[in-house]
């Protein structure tokens, strides 16, 4: 079947852990306190996705505070720095990689294994890719960018295997950092085959890609070692549609159909029209559907706006298509 919907993966994180995160970071609750509301929060971001009859589901990433320190902290030559800007008025915490990069422990199995286990639809596995995981850091151990990134994908590919092993069925390594600086998209395309090269054949490997010009290197892009990718295309107005006509025949491809930098919630008849767009140049076969990046900077009432109306659009539209 074609037009099936998911999302990229994060969701906006509700009041309570927003205080519980706070309270820990303060050491008003220790580490247990904290992990049973994000678990809280897994639940309820799941039944809504459940209830909106999407059908691959995401734990919303409510352990994460962004995509980088997450796995910073859990990593050995790893450690977690001041601020920095990232765009707008949003600010992360910028890892520094002070020594060989290795990974004592899985880092995300046990919150996936969680995640599945409290719904009865597929769950996708998140990671951040090794490409990112090193450009968004300061490096002061590797002599080379390339060294640094290679070390880095050797944990994310440990990584990635332990969840297959686990049962992730659907395996996503975001590597957005990808959009600025194309001149090293050999390296991160290396980077990312060495995290899927075993992956084959186990579990369905995505890549998301968002917010750059894709279109000078749009068929090196499409022909990245993942089986589907996920792209932004609602908010810079389907700039690419006319290029995904070269989408290779084994490529699947995850529309970006909702504009998560607005906060006007789309109606269906508008996601439908974008859908009818992307549908002229892929089969409907090849196609799934996502907003075009995490949801984490809408509000609760946005996300599930939009989100309903992706599905009542695709529903409509795999009605009058008979698939």
């Amino acid at each position: 079947m074609g037009l099936l919907t998911t999302s990229v993966g994060s969701f906006p994180k509700p009041a309570d852990l927003s205080r519980a995160r706070r309270q820990f970071a303060e050491g008003d609750i220790d580490r247990a306190a904290l992990e049973a509301e994000e678990r809280k929060a897994v639940r309820e971001v799941l039944a809504l996705q459940e209830s909106l009859g999407i059908d691959l589901l995401v734990d919303g990433e409510m352990a994460r505070g962004d995509m980088t320190t997450f796995f910073a902290e859990r990593l050995e030559g790893m450690e977690v720095s001041g601020l920095v800007r990232s765009y707008g008025n949003r600010y992360y915490r910028k890892p520094r990689i002070v020594g060989e990069v290795q990974r004592p422990a899985p880092m995300t199995v046990e919150s996936w294994r969680f995640a599945q286990g409290a719904t009865a639809r597929p769950v996708k596995a998140i990671l951040t890719g090794p490409y990112t995981l090193m450009d968004w850091s300061f490096d002061e151990y590797y002599p080379s960018r390339e060294k640094c990134c290679l070390a880095l994908a050797e944990v994310v590919r440990q990584e990635a295997e332990d969840l297959a092993a686990a049962g992730a069925k659907d395996i996503q390594i975001d590597e957005p950092a990808i959009s600025a600086r194309q001149d090293e998209l050999p390296l991160a395309t290396t980077a990312l085959g060495i995290v899927t090269a075993r992956l084959r054949g186990t579990a369905r490997t995505w890549t998301h890609l968002c917010y750059g010009e894709f279109q000078p290197v749009l068929d090196r892009i499409l022909a990245l070692p993942v089986d589907g990718l996920l792209l932004e295309l609602s908010n810079s107005d389907f700039d690419l549609l006319d290029g995904l006509k070269r989408l290779p025949s084994d490529k699947i491809l995850g529309a970006g159909v909702l504009d998560v930098h607005n906060h006007v919630v789309e109606t269906p008849q508008q996601v439908r029209e974008r859908i009818e767009r992307i549908l002229e140049v892929v089969p409907a076969e090849r196609v799934w559907l996502n907003p075009d990046c995490g949801l984490k900077t809408r509000t609760p009432e946005e996300a599930k706006g939009k989100l309903a109306a992706m599905v009542e659009a695709a529903r409509t539209l795999r009605g009058s298509l008979g698939i």
